[in-house]
C-alpha cells in the first residue's frame, strides 16, 4: 500500500480517498492487471486501459434505479408490490426518504445507488499528469486521448454540478506533501463551476474527431459535436432559474464569507447559451447529425408503423445507424428495457413488466391534433376515464378491433402510441419475416396483468418507447435488442434553442417556432401556431413569451419522456414542487374486465420541497472537511 502511494504521488483526493472511503477504492483507480500507476503509462496498452477507467466512471443512464434521472422522479413508477425492489435509492427517493445520514444515489461520497465521481475526477488528473509519459503512441493518438479524458473530467464535474450546484473545482491533484489544511477544499460559486467547466470543454474540443471514424470500435466516445452539445447544455442550466438569481440561495455563504450562489437575475447568461446552442447544432449538422427516420426497403409498412418506429428509434437505435444520437456511452439497457416489457411470452418470465408509466404521464401527451388533452377544443377531456369500444377503422393501427379501452386512449398524437401500451392496445415489432403485432392485455387474471403478486405494473401504462421495436415479442422470454439510452441527440438540442431564443426575445416568433416545429412535425403534428389557433381554447398562447415558455417546457416534458431527461429539466425550471408532489394515480390492476378501468391512487405525496432541489451532503463528509457546507434545507 505505501509503495503504490509513493509512486503515484497522488494528492488531496487521494488523502480523501484514503482516509474516508479506505484502501480497496483507492486501489480501484489502477486498472485490472497493472501493478502500479508507473506501470499503468509504462506503454500504450496499459494506458488505454486507464483511459477506459476514466470513462467508466460517467454515470450509467440505463440504471432504472441508481440514476437520478429515473425512478426517483415522476415519470417512472415501479412495482410496489415487489418488496427488494422498494429498497432501491430511487424508489426511496420517490417515497421522500432523501437524508443527509445515507443518503441515497450519492455521486459525492459514492454508495447507497451512487459511485463518488471525486475519483472519476482525480483518475482523470492522473491520467492528463502521466500520459505525457508514453513512447509507444503516435502524437495524434495522445492529443486525442488528452481532449477525450478533458471531456470526461467536465462530465462529472457537470453531473455534480447538477445534483449538487457549487461544488469544488478539482483541476489538478495536489502532491502528498502539501499542508492538510490544503486538504480541506471549499465550494466553489456556481458562476467560476460554469466558466471551469465550459473552458475545460473548450480545451477538449480542440483535438476531438469531427465524427467517430470506426463506429464498430468507437462508438461510445465522444467528438467535437458532443463537446459542443454538452457545452451548450451546461450553460443553459447556467442561465435557468434554479441557478441563476433564485432568491431562495441569494444570501447562502459558505465558512468564508463566500457567496456561492448569484443574487440576481442575469438575462445576459441566456445570450451565453444562445450562441452555445447555435454553434453545437450548426457542428453537429456539419458532420452529418439528423433527426433519425425509420426506413426499412425490406418491408412494406403502413405509415403509422412506420411513424411508430422512428419515434422509438429516435432512442433506442445504436448510434451506428442513428444519426440523431451525438453522445451516448456504451453501457447497455437491456434490463432497463426489460423491466419495461409487457408478458407476451407463453411462460412465466422473471424480469419483465415492472415498471410503468403514472396516468399523469399519459395525460401529458397531446391530443392527435397537437394540443394539450385539456385546451383541445373537439377532445372530450371530462369523460377520459371513461371506456369506449373501437368499433370503426379510425384506431386500426393502435387499439384492437372490438375491443373496449379508456376515452383517454384515442385521439391521441402518434407519440403517446409509440412511448405507452396500454390495455387492448397494439404493440408492434420488427422481425426478420416482417412485423409482428400483439395486444396488450392488462386486466386482473390476463397473462400481463398480476400473475403473482411481486410481477405486475402499477399504473396501466407500460413504458413502449424504452422497448426497441427490434426485440423479441415471442417465444419463451425476452430477447432485448441491446442499445444504450442517449445522453445528447438532435432533438435535445433543437428544442434547448426554441427555449433560449424565447428567453433572449421580447416576443416569440417565427425563429423560435421553427425549432419547436422540426420535432412535431417529425410526430406527424402541425406548427405551434397553426395547431393553437386551430384547436385550442387558448388560441393566443404561442403568442406570448410565457405561454410559449409552457409549450416548450410541456414538448420536451413529451419528446425526452423517460429518457432521464425530466428530473434535471424540472430542477432547472423550479418546476420540481410543482410536478413531484402530484399523486401516483393509474388503473386498477386488481380489477376484472372493465372494473379495471376505475381511477386508483398508488401514492398520494411525496412532500418535496424547496431543499431538495439539490442533493444532501453525507453528514459525515461535513464532518471530515469541516470546510463544507451543507445544501440549503438539510
Amino acid at each position: 500500500m505505501k509503495t503504490i502511494i509513493r509512486n503515484c504521488k497522488l494528492g488531496f483526493l487521494v488523502l480523501l480517498i484514503v482516509n474516508f472511503f479506505g484502501c480497496s477504492k483507492f486501489l480501484d483507480v489502477v486498472p485490472d492487471g497493472v501493478a502500479t500507476l508507473d506501470n499503468a503509462f509504462s506503454n500504450r496498452n496499459s494506458a488505454e486501459k486507464f483511459l477506459f477507467t476514466c470513462f467508466n466512471m460517467m454515470p450509467n443512464q440505463n440504471s432504472p434505479f441508481d440514476y437520478p434521472g429515473n425512478v426517483g422522479s415522476d415519470e417512472i413508477w415501479w412495482d410496489i408490490d415487489y418488496s427488494a425492489m422498494n429498497d432501491f435509492s430511487g424508489s426511496q427517493i420517490a417515497r421522500g426518504n432523501q437524508n443527509i445520514t445515507n443518503p441515497f444515489q450519492n455521486y459525492w461520497d459514492g454508495g447507497n445507488g451512487g459511485k463518488s465521481l471525486w475519483i472519476g475526477i482525480r483518475d482523470c488528473n492522473i491520467f492528463l499528469e502521466n500520459i505525457g509519459r508514453i513512447r509507444d503512441i503516435s502524437e495524434y493518438e495522445r492529443a486525442r486521448w488528452i481532449s477525450e479524458v478533458k471531456f470526461v473530467k467536465a462530465y462529472l464535474h457537470y453531473f455534480l454540478f447538477q445534483m449538487y450546484g457549487p461544488i469544488p473545482i478539482i483541476d489538478k491533484n495536489l502532491p502528498v506533501n502539501v499542508e492538510p489544511s490544503a486538504v480541506k477544499v471549499y465550494r466553489d460559486p456556481v458562476d467560476k463551476v460554469i466558466d471551469f467547466i465550459v473552458n475545460t470543454l473548450d480545451e477538449s474540443m480542440t483535438n476531438l474527431p469531427d465524427m467517430i471514424d470506426d463506429p464498430a470500435k468507437e462508438m461510445g466516445r465522444p467528438t467535437k459535436a458532443a463537446a459542443a452539445a454538452l457545452k451548450a447544455k451546461v450553460l443553459v442550466w447556467a442561465a435557468s432559474p434554479l441557478l441563476n438569481g433564485n432568491p431562495d440561495y441569494a444570501n447562502i455563504t459558505d465558512k468564508q464569507g463566500t457567496k456561492l450562489f448569484p443574487a440576481n437575475v442575469d438575462p445576459e447568461k441566456w445570450s451565453r447559451a444562445l450562441n452555445a446552442v447555435k454553434f453545437a447544432i450548426e457542428l453537429a449538422e456539419e458532420n452529418g447529425h439528423k433527426l433519425y427516420d425509420y426506413k426499412n426497403p425490406l418491408f412494406n409498412i403502413t405509415g403509422e408503423i412506420a411513424m411508430n418506429f422512428t419515434l422509438r428509434g429516435a432512442v433506442t437505435e445504436r448510434a451506428t445507424q442513428n444519426p440523431e444520437i451525438i453522445f451516448a456511452p456504451t453501457t447497455s439497457a437491456n434490463g432497463f428495457q426489460n423491466y419495461c416489457t409487457p408478458n407476451f411470452y407463453n411462460a412465466l418470465v422473471v424480469g419483465v413488466q415492472e415498471l410503468s408509466a403514472p396516468m399523469k404521464i399519459a395525460e401529458q401527451y397531446y391530443t392527435d391534433r397537437g394540443v394539450p388533452i385539456d385546451e383541445d377544443l373537439s377532445w372530450d377531456y371530462a369523460n377520459r376515464f371513461s371506456t369506449q369500444r373501437n368499433a370503426d377503422q379510425t384506431h386500426k393501427y393502435y387499439i384492437a378491433a372490438g375491443e373496449t379501452t379508456a376515452k383517454l386512449n384515442y385521439k391521441r398524437e402518434a407519440r403517446f402510441y409509440a412511448h405507452l401500451g396500454f390495455d387492448r392496445g397494439l404493440y408492434d415489432v420488427q422481425s426478420q419475416s416482417g412485423i409482428t403485432t400483439g395486444t396488450v392485455k392488462n386486466r386482473a387474471g390476463e397473462a400481463m396483468a398480476a400473475t403473482f403478486s411481486a410481477q405486475h405494473i402499477q399504473t396501466g401504462y407500460f413504458i413502449k418507447k424504452l422497448v426497441s421495436f427490434r426485440s423479441s415479442i415471442t417465444g419463451t422470454g425476452p430477447s432485448a435488442y441491446n442499445y444504450t439510452i442517449p445522453v445528447i441527440r438532435l432533438s435535445d438540442l433543437y428544442l434547448l434553442y426554441a427555449e433560449v431564443l424565447n428567453e433572449v426575445k421580447n416576443v416569440p416568433d417565427n425563429e423560435v417556432y421553427q425549432w419547436i416545429d422540426k420535432i412535431r412535425n417529425r410526430a406527424g403534428l402541425e406548427g405551434v401556431l397553426a395547431s393553437w389557433n386551430k384547436y385550442s381554447s387558448i388560441p393566443g398562447k404561442p403568442t406570448t413569451k410565457e405561454g410559449m415558455r409552457e409549450i416548450i417546457k410541456h414538448e420536451r416534458m413529451i419528446e425526452f419522456a423517460f429518457e432521464g431527461q425530466r428530473a434535471f429539466d424540472l430542477r432547472r425550471w423550479k418546476d420540481a414542487v410543482k410536478y413531484l408532489n402530484q399523486p401516483i394515480e393509474g388503473w386498477n390492476f386488481q380489477g376484472k374486465d372493465l372494473n379495471y378501468y376505475s381511477l386508483t391512487t398508488y401514492f398520494q405525496k411525496r412532500n418535496y420541497t424547496y431543499k431538495d432541489y439539490l442533493w444532501p451532503l453525507n453528514q459525515t463528509a461535513i464532518i471530515k472537511n469541516s470546510s463544507l457546507m451543507q445544501n440549503p434545507g438539510w
